[in-house]
């Protein structure tokens, strides 16, 4: 857990002998080596991955996810001498082509070129961060120590052993993982042969972070959903057409398309396509920014 704000409000201060820089808004605590393997393994890290790990320390998130997964990418801190540090790290474990490091603030990093971004941060300073990670390019992994990132619900979460953490009496860490949604609420229609005959869906989908409502129509009666669910781009929405029984769509959206295949009842697979006829804004896009509750240590 790191700095990664110039000149900001020391938030908190943590128990248990760790030192608080008073320059930024998160001190410096080493992620546990097991933590940082099961971070990794979440995100599934291969080496056609791009990590950026903001708040790096000693930078072992970057140096492991190189050596262990040969990945690539760099961290960013605000302590000169951790970046320095981290440096050396990478060269002793031969990593240092592919695993850099810098002294950045967060807020002007450009994190663009990241498959998968790890954190260790303050809940307070993953808020202030949750709308520059909400625009990363849809399928983004993010993968977190500990804490969340506002009410943005993760899509695996779960709590691990975690011995020697030089924080909390229960040694024990949570694992906190999202993957970046597209925006896809809206009308949607397409069709397809039902019973001999081409019939018109219509999919109302409303949007709250990755999670979706869907209402559906078919020739204009209602038609009940089972699911919608959204990874990334990838969309799938189940629903029981007369003919065809239970039937899956699924696919991708390519602006404002979605291009997949659909299997219905008896195993049948088939091309799907559907038009977005009406775009409408995603709860979470709209909600106003929350407050965020600063600590002032005396």
């Amino acid at each position: 857990m790191r700095n990664l704000i110039r000149a900001g409000t020391l938030l908190l201060v943590l128990a248990g002998g760790v030192q608080a820089q008073e320059f930024g808004d998160t001190p410096y605590v080493q992620t546990p080596q097991n933590v940082v393997d099961a971070m990794l393994e979440t995100a599934k890290v291969t080496a056609k991955d791009f990590v950026i790990d903001l708040g790096s320390g000693d930078g072992r998130m970057v140096i492991t996810a190189a050596k262990k997964r040969g990945a690539r990418g760099f961290g960013v801190d605000l302590d000169k001498r951790l970046v320095r540090l981290a440096n050396d790290n990478a060269r002793k474990a031969g990593v240092a082509d592919r695993a850099k490091f810098y002294d950045r603030d967060l807020f002007l990093t450009d994190l663009s070129p990241a498959t998968v971004i790890t954190i260790y941060l303050l809940p307070e300073v993953n808020l202030m961060a949750r709308g520059k990670l909400l625009a990363l390019a849809p399928g983004t992994r993010i993968v977190s120590h500990d804490y969340g990132i506002g009410d943005w619900p993760p899509d695996v979460e779960y709590e691990m052993d975690a011995p020697g953490k030089p924080v909390g009496r229960s040694q024990k860490s949570r694992v906190l993982y999202w993957v970046v949604p597209d925006l896809v609420a809206g009308r949607w229609q397409w069709t397809v042969e039902d019973g001999g005959k081409p019939r018109r869906v219509e999919l109302l989908l409303n949007q709250n972070y990755q999670k979706l409502e869907a209402s559906a129509t078919l020739d204009g009666a209602p038609l009940a959903v089972e699911r919608a669910t959204l990874t990334g781009r990838d969309i799938e929405v189940v629903m029981a057409l007369p003919a065809r029984g239970r039937t899956i769509f699924s696919g991708t959206r390519i602006n404002q398309a979605i291009e997949g295949r659909l299997r219905d009842a008896a195993g049948k697979s088939l091309p799907w396509s559907a038009v977005r006829v009406e775009i409408r804004d995603a709860a979470h896009v709209i909600a106003p920014t929350p407050v965020v509750r600063e600590f002032n240590v005396e």
